[in-house]
């Protein structure tokens, strides 16, 4: 829920603009449509737009306690709530109203920055701290709600998203164009970096403070790397922990006073989120997918979520997407993103929360199940590789590289064959890629990928001697699940004013999936095993069956055809950010190498597309300031009923 935004200057004689603040605050009202706030006190400021979800008539924000000494702007839902208010009730204090906001409020005042420690649930958060004359700012530990900051001079600016830091006046838009590789590499730029010259991501788990004039950024807690996988039980005793875990954490994300449905994309993880929300009590449940193009597309989606739908017996709703919506959709996704990423899912989900948003304020999704429970088969191929390097020793290494001159360039198993040269540390940088690797270092020299690797040597050195998966595990978690897939899941959603919430991101779980073995992760040749084993006989058994897929957006096929012309416009006009950076003979060979069929650029392309939308959007000098509505119809919806569902 909501959106927050703030300022604290360094010096106390220097007063914020309190107009100045209402405008940055404004900036945000598509994430909070709602009501806004504003706390000003001498140099020191707050703002929040508000998405009301708890305590509707009296939860209004910022929120102080009853001498005004803290004050309080929270955006997200601290899901232990009730359980907090009575221990500090307990302890003595006196709440004024049923928000789970004022917890964070009399939480400081009782266990001062450990109250993050209390906290269950996603959140980002700002607290004054008047008596300290202090600004603490801080993250939920998985990274589900966005926090981004800057210093203006000496003076301290935060906010939700980018675009509000933009309202001060002191804080400018620059491109920082050392990252373009890593964006380029990865479809993302990692925290805490962004493209924006000295604008940074607060990392998951982390503690700002701002006092003194002085910044210290800590991190108060990690993926338990030395859970011992000794501790659990067998395989039926933990599928059931599992499963009655996923029920309780579910019923948690129930919380609220305004209609709840469910992303259903008929894939084990939407599906037995759907199946705990029945068991956790939600009595009509409404569903919603997207698909592509007509239902008979082979990459649709449709299929499995009307299978998933009936069995759950939810109000089923479709959206379907084509070429046309797609590329309408890329001015907006730019926006509300702020920064560019390339992840093909974005404009899709967008839709989606438009259509979910004429029904509903608050989703629930599967997000987070394949970083917990290995359900990428990036994973297994991964170890497939370290056996054989194992096996074959410096003789197969030696084989793999003689082997790359007679490989075309750019094809799948030259990518993989040149992995056999390399350690996990080296060779894996995640479960997305945009440029591969020779591309990479063919566009800006060896040092670039070597400058993309560089940024997880802290990682892998946290889990150095842990077993290979788990250490794929720990990156993808810490890295590619806060800075792509969540920032996707949360700006596309409240681009529509609707909360995304995520029960198998909930930190017990998360902690939960930690204690267990790779056996009951990876088994059979199949990931997330032990949720399989949790959801049988629950969920359908074709859906269990089903193997692992990506989202299937069809941008190959739409760069090939109907989208190929307006991309090749962008990237190759005179004035093009991407054709400066990049050459434009490179951009002519990426384009004609996808549209002939010589090679797969769909990665490439996109990326060099969205990241060519975002710099004219907020960089070129020509920039058009376009006012976004707070809710946009959807792309094709239509509703659907349980009786018509096909069999799969």
């Amino acid at each position: 829920m909501c959106g927050i935004v703030g300022r604290v200057n360094a010096h106390r004689e220097k007063p914020i603009l309190a107009e100045e603040l209402r405008t940055a605050t404004r900036a945000l009202i598509h994430r909070g449509p709602d009501g806004e706030g504003i706390f000003c006190r001498g140099h020191a400021g707050l703002g929040h737009r508000r998405l009301s979800i708890v305590d509707i008539a009296g939860g209004a924000q910022p929120m102080s306690n009853a001498d005004r000494s803290i004050t309080v702007v929270l955006n997200g839902e601290i899901y232990n709530y009730r359980a907090l208010r009575e221990e500090l009730q307990a302890r003595g204090f006196a709440f004024r109203t049923r928000s789970d906001t004022e917890v964070i409020v009399h939480g400081y005042d009782a266990w001062g920055d450990a109250v993050v420690e209390h906290l269950r649930g996603m959140f980002a958060f700002a607290l004054w701290d008047e008596r300290r004359q202090r600004l603490l700012v801080a993250r939920d530990r998985l990274g589900i709600k966005p926090l981004y900051w800057a210093q203006a001079g000496a003076d301290l600016v935060f906010a939700s998203e980018i675009k509000a830091l933009f309202a001060f006046s002191d804080i400018p838009r620059a491109l920082d164009d050392a990252h373009f590789p890593a964006y380029l590499a990865l479809r993302y730029v990692p925290a805490p970096d962004t493209l924006f010259e000295g604008i940074r991501r607060l990392e998951p788990a982390h503690l700002l403070a701002f006092e003194n004039g002085r910044v210290s950024v800590t991190r108060y807690w990690d993926l338990p790397v030395e859970a011992r996988s000794g501790e659990a039980g067998d395989d039926k005793e933990e599928a059931e922990r599992l499963a009655h875990l996923l029920v309780e954490t579910t019923g948690m994300h129930l919380m609220g006073e305004v209609p709840v449905g469910l992303f259903l994309s008929g894939g084990i993880d939407s599906t037995a989120v759907g199946w705990a929300m029945r068991a956790a009590g939600a009595q009509t449940l409404k569903s919603f997918s997207v698909g592509f193009d007509s239902p008979s597309d082979p990459e649709s989606e449709l299929a499995w979520a009307r299978t998933a739908a009936t069995a759950l017996g939810t109000e089923h709703c479709e959206v379907r997407v084509g070429a046309a919506e797609f590329l309408d959709g890329l001015a907006d996704l730019v926006y509300f993103l702020d920064e560019p990423n390339a992840d093909g899912a974005c404009i899709p989900l967008m839709h989606l929360a438009r259509r979910a948003r004429q029904e509903v304020v608050v989703v629930l999704s599967g997000e987070g199940a394949d970083e917990a429970l290995a359900g990428y088969p990036i994973y297994r191929r991964m170890l497939a590789i370290d056996r054989m390097r194992a096996a074959g020793g410096p003789l197969l290494r030696f084989a793999a590289g003689a082997s790359m001159r007679w490989l075309s360039r750019g094809g799948k198993l030259r990518k993989y064959v040149a992995m056999l040269r390399q350690p996990i540390e080296t060779r894996y940088l995640g479960v997305g890629r945009g440029f591969g690797d020779e591309l990479l270092a063919e566009a800006f020299g060896p040092r670039a990928l070597d400058a993309v690797i560089s940024r997880f040597d802290a990682l892998w050195a946290r889990t150095d001697g842990a077993p290979a998966l788990d250490r794929m595990l720990y990156n993808d978690t810490r890295v590619w699940l806060p800075d792509d897939l969540l920032i996707k899941a949360d700006k596309m959603a409240m681009s529509a004013a609707i909360e995304l919430r995520v029960p198998f991101l909930d930190h017990v779980m998360v902690e939960n999936a930690w204690r267990l073995p790779a056996a009951m992760k990876i088994r059979d040749g199949a990931g997330k095993y032990l949720l399989r084993r949790a959801m049988k006989g629950r969920i359908p058994e074709a859906i269990l069956r089903r193997p692992k897929r990506g989202f299937p957006v069809p941008i190959g096929r739409w760069l090939r055809t109907t989208l190929h012309d307006p991309c090749r416009e962008r990237l190759l006009a005179a004035a093009s950010s991407a054709r400066s950076l990049m050459g434009e003979r490179m951009l002519r060979r990426l384009l004609d190498e996808h549209r002939q069929g010589i090679a797969d650029r769909t990665e490439e392309l996109y990326a060099l597309w969205v990241y060519e939308e975002w710099h004219r959007a907020w960089l070129s000098p020509r920039r058009e300031r376009v006012e976004r509505n707070v809710v946009k119809p959807a792309a094709r919806a239509e509703p659907w009923g349980p009786a018509e569902a096909p069999a799969v």
